[in-house]
């Protein structure tokens, strides 16, 4: 089941649209999900330098997903695209232990944004095919996961690389963002 047949559970209304911000520290593989998402061919992923949009129709349903690129030149300006975010979410290179602190930090920051209250976010906790990545379990207890209380939250193992967990967070996406939506 793709993104697309995934999405269509979320259409309560015509011409709902639904805006997922896809956000991490560079080389966590956003641009990697987001064409596994969309079914692209990821043999050849370079640095975004800037951002991609994928935004797709379908039978009166219209999802937008922005991947911003996570170099920090570049991080500043991720707060022009908060406005109007359904759902945030954030990857983490789960092999890259010496750039927790650095993305606990990034993540912290964005869930302090007021733009961002109250948004659901997922954190997928990327590249679990390599033998190196830490389990979400023990990602979630340093990012101290478990203090956040005004929003939706889950974190997901995953590999964007070969697409396991992928679904189950995109599952979750899903179910919050249909909630959020109804309040």
């Amino acid at each position: 089941m793709g993104l697309l047949s995934i999405l269509r559970k979320l259409k309560s209304a015509p011409d709902q649209e639904v805006r997922i911000l896809l956000l991490g520290l560079d080389n966590g593989g956003k641009t990697t999900l987001l064409k596994q998402l969309a079914s692209e061919d990821i043999s050849h992923i370079t640095p975004t330098q800037g951002f991609n949009i994928k935004s797709v129709q379908s039978q009166g349903f219209k999802l937008n997903v922005w991947d911003i690129g996570g170099q920090r030149k570049i991080r500043p300006y991720w707060r022009n695209y908060f406005e109007n975010t359904d759902v945030l979410i954030y990857v983490i290179d789960s092999a890259d232990r010496k750039r927790f602190e650095e993305t606990g930090q990034e993540l912290a920051e964005l869930l302090d944004e007021e733009k961002l209250s109250g948004v659901p976010v997922l954190i997928f906790a990327n590249k679990q095919d390599l033998l190196t990545a830490a389990p979400a379990s023990e990602i979630a207890e340093g990012l101290k996961l478990h203090t956040i209380r005004d929003r939706m939250w889950q974190i997901q193992s995953c590999s964007a690389l070969t697409g396991e967990g992928v679904q189950d967070g995109m599952n979750w996406v899903c179910k919050n963002v249909t909630a959020k939506k109804k309040q």
